[in-house]
């Protein structure tokens, strides 16, 4: 009987070491809270993701969880910037984030000097996008103004 005491002693010495290094289930457990388990503040932030956020796996959440964090850190410039990028984002069809994801992995293989001229045509690009077109001058060749309708039609007749 001693030895067989002496035996469990040992083992759980042994063992013990093994299932205390073990993580608990909760350790293993994803991160992804449900929308009602955000903080206010969170739910504040990532209010225009809300729709969709059901719909987010695992990963998706902790980025933006993670983000929503960051976000009282950030420049007001900063936090406009990001709270429109996630109103756009969340504008998007799964297709056209698909294809957003796609063109961001391709960009990331450009080089230094490939993404600054990238980053100044679409610089340009915006800042086109933001001044108002005063006058429609519509292109050479336009097929809706160099083939006659049925109006020009009609007045020949």
């Amino acid at each position: 009987m001693a030895k067989t005491a002496a035996a469990l002693i040992i083992w759980l010495c042994l063992a013990l070491p093994v299932f205390a290094a073990q993580p608990s289930k909760q350790a293993v457990k994803p991160v992804r809270p449900s929308w009602s388990e955000l903080a206010p503040t969170q739910q504040q932030v990532l209010a225009p993701l809300a729709p969709e956020w059901t719909e987010m796996d695992s990963a998706q959440r902790k980025k933006w969880v993670s983000i929503a964090d960051r976000y009282p850190k950030m420049k007001p410039a900063e936090q406009e910037r990001l709270q429109q990028r996630m109103k756009e984002w969340a504008a998007l069809t799964p297709a056209q984030r698909q294809e957003a994801r796609e063109r961001y992995q391709g960009l990331k293989k450009l080089n230094p000097t490939q993404r600054r001229e990238m980053a100044k045509q679409w610089d340009a690009y915006r800042k086109s996008l933001a001044q108002p077109q005063t006058q429609f001058d519509p292109p050479v060749g336009d097929p809706i103004t160099s083939t006659p309708g049925p109006a020009a039609s009609a007045e020949r007749q």
